[in-house]
């Protein structure tokens, strides 16, 4: 619904996870006809309330070479994904100048079910997303920055829901080969149960890869979804079924010394006994019932999940005999859900579109353990929590439409924490509590000539780890401080965002967005080398520039590209310097797509990875990369798809993933300071017939 319509006219447009349900009222109330809007992720001026906010369709994954079922989201303009250990493993996610970790201050979605983990025993903010099917994704919507009521925790650099097909136009078996010992297959169909009834949508993969590294991943994964639907995504229900479950080696980062001196091959491995397993298996539903006087949504998700890790990455600083491996375990229980309430209402003659709803969740996490292992046998456990999270949110916003030329969105969300933890060192036990008002405001000029201006400004939060908020006492015996008091973190931490930005679509295929933008975080969550997790830092701030650019260059070439720049700081100098590391400071991606709906079909996808700080003083960096993948599609017959994926096509010696800490070889006497790397993988290939039933 790109234009307002003229005179006391009321009207609704909202942007939800499968599509833009509109609807309209002329004079006292008198419903029009319901609009349903196809939105693509060049087409949001009149319904976009940020530029930094988008979607992006399964069609244009679907031309995406995917080395990773995680990349998914490089399609949100500046987010890189990548690796530093086993493909088992969740990935590390970079945006906005964030090293996000595995997932902190991105919020991630799948069919209304929040992926991330809250107090994981890996990392705060754990989001695995190798359970995702990528052919099965039917659209993406993503958001930077906390200006949405919307979005509550982990979403301060952003979000992404992603929504699966609730239906395939022919069912279909596909198939993949590669280099390193990769193989793929996965069927997928649909049929209704009865005529114009209820939709059953059925899918299995089936995975396994040894990779490029000397100590071979030997990954297997096992995936399957059930989805049964009734109706559409602004008049309907939807109830899906997922399991899955992998296993897995992994090779972690290495010292650079090592490979610099010849005595580690640079795929090789200095514990090959690092590794995991795990395993996820929920239950979703959703619901929503649009009509000509607003919508009302709701959702219900049940998950049960556990991950065993394995990891070393210090190798014989702590433990010179058996070595400085060590295991985490989580096992949990969620139970969540949300409703919301939207409609519209005239107000003294101007058009307002309101939205009211509420959240919770519930983690019942029955094992949190973090233990001394070797060969993947824990010998010592150095911690075992039992924790109990729960949550809950009131959100509400209200957008007027002032002029034809002027809206502008109030929002406001208010959110409550509960902390019940259960610790083997009694001390560390206790329950903890803390809530939060976050106000939201947005101002939209335009569209005059086809473009928009927008004026964002959000308060957001990031939890932390509820060990961290029960914590009074070191119970760590490899520390110095072993025994001593310890500080606790505050449960909630504040943020702040800002932005400034413009939308501009002059014509038919051609579209532009730049965006300002400003965080504060008053905490930084930093990673710690020497233990595998990220501990609560001083106050930072993020300020940078971000473009977008799509152009159909002609009917059968597509042309986008993504610039971004961010500048990140600590605001507070404790001496060691003020740069926060790890913290990405230039990403650049081109895609170019040529389909000229014959045989024949070809893309390229060409990504920068700009330097890092590693450490806070800024004298030791990670080095930028430069990686490009190539996808050819020849379709033989309209039933027959044959695939070609090469990915890191000139074979860049480049590193993933980058860290400093010091860590101790077997050869050396005392641990030794060092960038730590994993090397992205070498030219690989994946051939694939895809056969439509």
């Amino acid at each position: 619904m790109k234009n307002v319509l003229p005179g006391r006219v009321g009207f609704l447009c909202m942007g939800f996870t499968m599509g833009l349900a509109c609807t309209a009222s002329a004079g006292e109330g008198q419903p029009l006809a319901e609009v349903e809007v196809r939105a693509v992720s060049d087409d949001l001026l009149g319904v976009a309330q940020a530029a930094s906010e988008g979607v992006v369709t399964g069609a244009q994954l679907a031309r995406s070479p995917l080395l990773r079922p995680a990349e998914v989201l490089e399609a949100v303009p500046g987010l890189i994904v990548s690796q530093h250990s086993g493909d088992g493993k969740a990935n590390q996610y970079y945006l906005r100048g964030f090293n996000l970790d595995h997932g902190t201050d991105f919020a991630t979605w799948l069919m209304g079910m929040p992926v991330n983990m809250p107090s994981h025993a890996h990392g705060q903010g754990y989001t695995d997303l190798n359970f995702l099917i990528p052919e099965l994704v039917g659209r993406v919507d993503y958001r930077k920055g906390a200006y949405r009521a919307e979005d509550g925790d982990f979403s301060s650099a952003g979000s992404a829901r992603i929504d699966y097909l609730r239906s395939l136009d022919q069912p279909f078996v596909k198939t993949e080969l590669g280099s390193h010992g990769y193989r793929r297959a996965v069927l997928a169909g649909s049929r209704p149960l009865q005529e114009g009834g209820p939709t059953l949508l059925g899918a299995l993969e089936l995975m396994g890869n040894q990779g490029p590294w000397q100590v071979g991943e030997d990954l297997h994964k096992y995936n399957g979804v059930l989805r049964l639907s009734d109706g559409s995504a602004l008049r309907g229900w939807s109830v899906a079924a997922m399991a899955y479950q992998a296993d897995w080696s992994a090779t972690d980062q290495i010292p650079r010394r090592a490979v610099a001196s010849g005595a580690l091959n640079p795929y090789g491995s200095l514990n090959p006994s690092d590794g995991g397993r795990t395993r996820r298996i929920s239950l979703s539903g959703e619901w929503v019932d649009t009509s000509d006087t607003g919508q009302r949504r709701a959702s219900l998700y049940w998950v049960d999940y556990r991950l065993d890790l394995f990891s070393d990455f210090t190798y014989f600083m702590d433990n010179p005999v058996q070595g400085d491996q060590f295991a985490q375990s989580d096992r949990r229980q969620v139970l969540g859900g949300q409703y919301q309430h939207s409609g519209y209402a005239d107000w003294q003659g101007r058009p307002l579109e309101w939205v009211l709803g509420t959240q919770f969740r519930y983690d019942h996490i029955g094992r949190l353990a973090l233990g001394l292992s070797e060969q993947r046998q824990v010998y010592r456990w150095i911690s075992q929590h039992q924790v109990e999270q729960m949550s809950g949110a009131l959100f509400g916003e209200a957008r007027v439409q002032w002029s034809p030329w002027l809206r502008s969105t109030l929002g406001l969300r208010a959110d409550q924490y509960l902390f019940d933890v259960q610790s083997d060192t009694a001390a560390n036990s206790g329950q903890r509590q803390q809530g939060l008002i976050s106000p939201k405001l947005g101002v939209v000029l335009g569209p005059w000539a086809g473009s928009e201006l927008y004026l964002a400004y959000g308060e957001g939060f990031h939890s932390n780890d509820a060990r961290g908020a029960t914590l009074r006492v070191n119970a760590d015996p490899r520390s110095e401080d072993y025994g001593q008091p310890a500080t606790a973190v505050r449960p909630l931490v504040r943020t702040r965002a800002s932005e400034l930005g413009w939308r501009w679509q002059p014509g038919a295929g051609v579209s532009s967005t730049l965006a300002l933008w400003r965080l504060d975080l008053d905490s930084e969550l930093v990673f710690a080398g020497d233990a595998g997790t990220t501990e609560a830092s001083r106050p930072s701030r993020r300020q940078g520039l971000e473009w977008s650019v799509n152009w159909k260059l002609r009917p059968a070439l597509a042309l986008g590209a993504d610039l971004a720049w961010s500048h990140a700081r600590f605001r507070e100098d404790d001496g060691s310097g003020t740069r926060v590391p790890g913290a990405i400071g230039q990403t650049a991606a081109v895609r170019l797509d040529w389909d000229q709906g014959g045989p024949w079909s070809a893309g390229v996808r060409w990504r920068y990875f700009g330097s890092r700080p590693l450490i806070e003083d800024d004298s030791v960096r990670s080095a930028a990369s430069v990686l490009t993948a190539l996808r050819l599609g020849w379709r033989s017959r309209p039933d027959l798809e044959w695939g070609l994926d090469v990915f890191n096509l000139f074979n860049r010696r480049v590193s993933d993933i980058d860290y400093y800490y010091a860590s101790r070889l077997g050869s050396e006497t005392m641990p030794v300071a060092d960038v730590h790397s994993h090397p992205a993988e070498p030219r690989s290939w994946r051939l694939s017939l895809k056969v439509r039933l």
